[in-house]
């Protein structure tokens, strides 16, 4: 594949197209309800897979150009931010959200855990990860592979929601009233509150091991460490 950066942001149009193009509109409509839910499920995840495939192999051959640089101290902050991003991951995938693909069928009507926090745990994981990595990196490359993540993620929010509303608009009411989007927003406006018991113990501390296993071995894997010890 040619080392251009054209390359890269074809392959950043594509991901977005998939997502914003396809999910959430009418054509989703049109085409579940000729193939139905799950074969439709099925053929976005492959679609979604092959786009991820295409951006990663365009961005390893993609040419770098630097826009700015992070000093060291906006580099540990960064580091730290990468912290709750790896909590709200776990939380995300061992807490029953109707925010979750295929979610609405098991998940509580009332907000619970960390859907007390935001009902977007897991895009908001990789919201923080997509812009820590803007941000630290600050070459063109990056700023067009993990961009097109941190647009998908926030945008994904809102569509998300209207999508369950026009699913369950009277249950769905119930579960916006006492959430939102932004963390903490429902908690800071009295309409929430937060119970450490339901998030319980697995969250924070899986989330805190992977946080020191990514930071360890993030120079093995991907060639640079994030910041420098000593």
């Amino acid at each position: 594949m040619p080392e251009s950066l054209g390359t890269l942001v074809l392959a950043a149009l594509v991901w977005l197209a998939i997502h914003f193009g396809i999910a959430g509109t009418r054509l989703r409509g049109a085409i579940v309800a000729r193939i139905g839910e799950g074969p439709f499920r099925g053929l976005f995840s492959a679609a979604s897979l092959a786009a991820l495939w295409f951006l990663a192999v365009s961005y390893n051959a993609a040419p770098t150009t630097p826009l700015w640089t992070a000093p060291p101290w906006l580099r540990w902050i960064l580091v730290l931010a990468m912290l709750p991003a790896f909590v709200l991951f776990v939380a995300a995938l061992v807490t029953p959200s109707p925010t979750a693909v295929g979610g609405e069928r098991n998940a509580p009507a009332e907000p619970h855990g960390i859907q007390r926090i935001t009902r977007h745990p897991m895009l908001w994981s990789f919201a923080i990860w997509a812009a820590v990595h803007v941000i630290g990196n600050g070459d063109t490359a990056s700023l067009l592979f993990f961009g097109a993540f941190l647009l998908t993620a926030l945008l994904g929010m809102p569509s998300i929601d209207a999508k369950a509303a026009a699913r369950d608009p009277e249950r769905w009411a119930r579960f916006t009233a006492r959430s939102s989007i932004l963390p903490f927003g429902a908690i800071a406006a009295g309409r929430n509150r937060l119970v450490w018991r339901e998030i319980g113990w697995l969250p924070p501390v899986l989330g805190l091991l992977l946080w020191v296993a990514v930071l360890h071995f993030h120079r093995a894997v991907f060639g640079v460490a994030p910041v420098i010890f000593g």
